[in-house]
Parts: C-alpha cells; structure tokens; sequence
C-alpha cells in the first residue's frame, strides 16, 4: 500500500480516524502539524496517557509499519467503551504527521515539533521529495488539517507515550518470542550530499578528461559501507538524483541520501567524520581504499558538499514506562514471559524518540515476518497483532493506576 504523508489517501484515514474516535467518546484535536489528538476524559482532569504512532507510509510501504500503533489505539478506546471502564485520568490516541519522512524529508517531523526540537516554520516550508513543489504548510490547508492549535508539547501536554510498533527486523521471530520491550532507540544522522562534476559528451570525451559527478558519487556510497563496517554501524543511500539525465551525458550533477546509524552517538559521529575526509579526497580523484583501483584517472576533478537533513541523538526510555510493559507481559504470560519477551533497543527511529524528550515514553515491539518491513511483504501474524494491542493497553491502564496512587 502507499499512503504518502497529507496525500489524499492519508485524508481519508485522518477522517476515519476523527469519526471513529469521536464515537468512542473521544474529544479529537488536530495541531498546526496537522497531529491528532484523540482523548477520552477519566474521572480527573489532567494530561492524557496515550498510545502513539502514524498512519502515513513509505512509498511500497507495507500495512504495520504505524498502522499497527494507531489501530491497536483505537481498539484500547474501544474496549474501554464498550465495557465503560473509567480511567483516572484521560487517556488516548496520537496520529503523528509525516513520521516516514518519505514525502517531506525529515523524518518525525512533527512530533520533533511537538517537542520543540524542530522549528514551525522549518517543517512547514519542507518541500516534497522529488519534483514536486508543495509543502507541508500548502498539503496540510489542501486537505484540511492545518489545526488551528499550536504544535506544542505546551498546548498539547501529555503524561506519558506509549508505542505499538511492529519489530522491523528478525530477532523477536528468530528467537521465537512474542514481546519486545524496548529500552530506546539508536542514534541516526541524515544528510543529503552533493557532488558537482561537470556534464560532457560520452562518446568524445575520454575517462582522463571527465569529472564524472556519478562516478565520484558511486565511490563515495561504497567508501560509506566500508567505514560504517569497520566501526560496527550502518550506513546506507535509498536517494541518488542525477542531471542531466541523458544517456549519452556523463552527469555533471548527484545528489545522494546519507543514512547513519549506530547504538552509540560517538561513532555516528566518527563514521560521518571518516566519511567527509574520504568523499572530498575522493571528488579529488585521489585513490582512497583502493575504490581507483581498475579505474582510468582522470586530470578533472569534482566537489562535494554536505548537508545536514536530520541529526536524532541515542534514545534511553523512561524505566517506569519500561516496567509497565514488564509487569504487563508478567500477567500476560506468567512463567513463561521471560522466554517469550526481550529487551531491545530499536535501530529505527519513531515518534517515541521526540515524546521522550517531554514525557515518560517507552516503544512495544511484535514479531515482522523474515525481518522485513517497508516492504510491501510486510507482515505479522494477527495473532502477534492482538497480543501486541493487549500489552499496549495493559501499560497504558498500568501507567494510569500508577498516577491515581500518586507514584508518578
């Protein structure tokens, strides 16, 4: 499926997620980032406990991915109406805008504004990938969610995050085990880099006479495997756009996606560092790690630039939030939870990872089939599902019970 962030598919989810809540008894808010709020009143007032995620995709995203944080959510509500069960204090749903990053290019976009680690106006101005020439700020008036509350964690305030979410990866099924109890989120830095070359003919031009920004560029992504590898981390490209576009044009002009990532923020900073020496001696043609090897040298040369898209520091989770999933999974499953759950730490990044900067937040994690996730593929079986939804709902009434006795 793919349900881009503020395109006409993600309006009509936003509608069935308004109209679904509302008739749960919830009160539904939408923000100047077009987040929703869906909150049910408890017998105290106050800030709402909620269960948090997003309904946008990737462009051949798969169904969970989000989905599964934001429906499950909805299933808490409505067990919680149809069995009029009263909460101490609200609880509820969030809808986070454009979690995915893969129409605006920055991911979590709008809960980093929420946070307040992110600018309104930045996020508002992010043009789509590709193309095209709207904005965050153009789609969100096109389809009718710039809320007229402000994007904060001030206006909007919360108690406590907890998030669904399926495992993106193979270990939970590996192992067999059920639940994940996620202790954070690793550190990852985006970029967008830049190489300029020079465009000339490829039939009259020789390799000794070419600045092959595409070339350069290839080197480069390659160069970033290698040092993501000696470090133990991770670095990969999903985005080369290149001019002219001809084939019988080398391309004077690449743009690449730079995506970081490791447990530990010092060595995403030394790979990036690695990296930038590597790429300006490579643009100079000079041989670095042998990438020259086979290849004609050439007397032009390119530049590169770099340019910082998004920078998410190592996330540690709240323990009070963690233990609510622990002493959930423990009524869950009774003997048997400490061969059915594992603590882990997340290598992608969530909306949880910005909410945590504010409240107390921790992330859930069920079995993807063959680790595979944005991918069309994309599965996990229902009964994972339902499981998942029991353990979200049972932290969140936990966290709840531990608020009316005054413990947090």
């Amino acid at each position: 499926m793919s349900r881009l962030s503020l395109s006409d598919t993600d309006k009509q989810a936003r509608d069935w997620f308004a109209e679904t809540t509302k008739a749960l008894g919830c009160t539904v808010t939408t923000d100047a980032m077009g987040n929703q709020f869906a909150i049910r009143p408890g017998l105290k007032d106050g800030p709402p406990t909620v269960a948090g995620s997003h309904l946008d995709t990737q462009p051949t995203g798969g169904r969970y991915d989000g989905i599964l944080g934001v429906t499950a959510g909805i299933e808490m509500l409505r067990t919680l109406h149809d069995n009029d069960i009263k909460t101490t204090f609200p609880v509820g749903v969030v809808n986070w805008t454009n979690e995915e990053g893969a129409r605006f290019p920055i991911s979590m976009v709008s809960s980093g504004v929420w946070a307040g680690d992110i600018p309104i106006s930045h996020a508002h101005d992010l043009k789509e990938v590709g193309t095209g020439t709207a904005t965050m700020k153009s789609e969100l008036q096109r389809i009718g969610y710039l809320g007229d509350i402000a994007c904060s964690h001030e206006a909007m305030p919360l108690a406590a995050h907890f998030e669904l979410h399926i495992e993106q990866g193979p270990i939970l099924e590996a192992e067999n085990r059920k639940i994940g109890i996620v202790q954070g989120v690793q550190a990852y830095k985006w970029f967008t880099v830049k190489v300029r070359g020079a465009d000339c003919h490829t039939g009259t031009t020789s390799f000794s006479h070419r600045a092959d920004a595409l070339l350069a560029a290839s080197k480069m992504i390659v160069y970033s495997h290698r040092a993501a590898s000696r470090k133990g981390a991770l670095a990969s490209t999903g985005i080369l756009t290149l001019k002219p576009g001809s084939t019988n044009t080398v391309p004077g002009s690449v743009d690449f996606s730079l995506d970081i990532r490791s447990p530990d923020d010092s060595i995403v900073e030394a790979v990036e560092a690695d990296c930038k020496t590597a790429f300006s001696a490579i643009a100079a043609g000079e041989d670095i790690d042998n990438l020259n090897t086979s290849f004609t040298p050439s007397s032009k040369s390119c530049t590169v630039t770099w340019q910082t898209d998004s920078n998410s520091p190592a996330t540690k989770f709240h323990p009070t939030c963690i233990s609510c999933v622990s002493e959930t999974t423990k009524a869950l499953f009774g003997e048997k939870q400490e061969g059915l759950t594992k603590a882990m730490t997340s290598g992608a990044g969530h909306d949880s990872v910005y909410t945590s900067k504010r409240v107390p937040t921790t992330m859930i994690f069920v079995p993807s089939r063959d680790g595979v996730s944005h991918n069309p593929v994309e599965f996990t079986k229902p009964e994972d599902c339902a499981t998942g939804a029991q353990v979200l709902m049972g932290s969140v009434l936990r966290y709840d019970l531990l608020r009316g006795e005054g413990k947090v």
